[in-house]
């Protein structure tokens, strides 16, 4: 019987003729030295100079990726790998190909993803630059620590390796860079077993800049970080924010509050309701935005509060708005047929009927645009 591949080297590839050749021959050599059984693959996403031919020639398998993208180049050879495990790794001689074993140890005993981390390893002078270095790197990888509880601490290394079946079940979905990240939120969402080894980062071997934009591809990282976890964007300031905002836009509906040290009124009144109004918008964006990624596949498994849709339903959103949005027409109602007698309720009176009227309003407005937007998301034939 044919030996089956044990392992697949995917390198995504575009214009890269001066290093790929030698990305695909230390590859090759890594195979062969530590006889493993395995194919060296190399993505291409386009490219318009001899990449191919010279990634050929080396030993690599060429595949072409029509679809434009980091993301989608890794992706394509994900897709076409034949190997048990897959490592990925860049195709501009940064990352160190010959010392391979430490994550094909850590496969072989049963990890789901092994991770390098180039700030153990070693980052040589001029391989990073230093606001990528002491800034951005450590920043998202903090966000990502905080919000996923992954044991990773190098989100952004391009060098490492899973399983075939791992990253199968992971079903990518981005194009772009910030693929690197999908990986890994998603590994930490499905619990899988993750470990991470020391790897080096050496100058790329490349006459031209990186494909790599540091604040747009910063931008998507963060972008991606916040969207798989709304609720440390939207939903833990935002009940905190209501609770404040809301209990504070009470009290002073009703009068002034002593709170000490001053008196605060209606000004005070104008700001907190002004809050208040803010934390219902962002505690309706953290139940969208949950759901959206959910439903495109970002998410693989649901949100906890999905249990709570079979008894809030549509109806139930509407209803709840349209008492709120009433609450708030009667209050600037009651502030017009007094406005002929102004000069008796007081100007002081007149701004927390009109204010606390129309954040009333146009909160039960929210809510009910927020309930028919998540009924379009596909709540009321989701089974959960």
């Amino acid at each position: 019987m044919k030996q089956e591949i044990e392992l697949s080297i995917v390198l995504p590839c575009l214009n890269e003729e001066l290093t790929v050749g030698v990305c695909v021959a230390k590859a090759v050599n890594f195979l062969k030295k530590n006889k493993i059984k395995g194919e060296v693959i190399v993505a291409d996403n386009g490219s318009t100079d001899k990449s191919k031919d010279i990634a050929k020639k080396a030993g690599a398998r060429v595949i072409d990726v029509e679809q434009k993208g980091y993301g989608s180049a890794l992706r394509g050879g994900f897709e076409a790998a034949k190997g048990k495990y897959i490592i990925m790794a860049d195709a501009d001689d940064s990352y160190d190909l010959v010392n391979l074993m430490p994550f094909v140890e850590k496969l072989r005993e049963g990890y789901d993803l092994v991770m390098g981390n180039r700030f153990k390893g070693g980052i040589k002078k001029g391989a990073m630059p230093w606001h990528h270095r002491y800034i951005g790197n450590p920043i998202l990888s903090f966000l990502g620590k905080l919000f996923f509880k992954t044991p990773v601490n190098d989100f952004h290394c391009g060098l490492r390796g899973f399983t075939k079946s791992a990253i199968e079940k992971i079903n990518l979905q981005t194009t772009g860079m910030e693929l690197a990240s999908e990986i890994v939120i998603k590994a930490s969402i499905l619990k899988m077993k993750v470990y991470e080894v020391p790897t080096t980062l050496s100058p790329d071997g490349r006459d031209r800049p990186p494909h790599l934009r540091s604040f747009r591809d910063g931008w998507r990282h963060l972008r991606f970080l916040l969207i798989y976890s709304p609720t440390w964007l939207f939903l833990y300031p935002g009940i905190i924010l209501l609770i404040f905002s809301g209990f504070l836009s009470l009290a002073l509906f009703f009068g002034p509050v002593n709170i000490g040290f001053r008196y605060i009124d209606f000004h005070t009144f104008i700001g907190a309701g002004t809050l208040t109004f803010l934390s219902i918008n962002m505690i309706s964006f953290a139940t969208i935005t949950r759901v959206y990624a959910y439903e495109n596949n970002l998410l693989t498994t649901p949100p906890r509060f999905f249990s709570l849709f079979q008894y809030i339903t549509l109806e139930t959103g509407l209803l709840a708005g349209a008492a709120i949005l009433s609450i708030g027409l009667v209050l600037i109602i009651r502030a017009l047929l007094l406005s002929s007698n102004f000069e008796q309720i007081g100007f002081d009176a007149s701004v927390r009927l009109v204010f606390g009227g129309s954040i009333a309003f146009i909160s039960g407005a929210q809510i009910i645009l927020s309930s028919f937007v998540l009924s379009m998301l596909g709540l009321g034939i989701k089974k959960i």
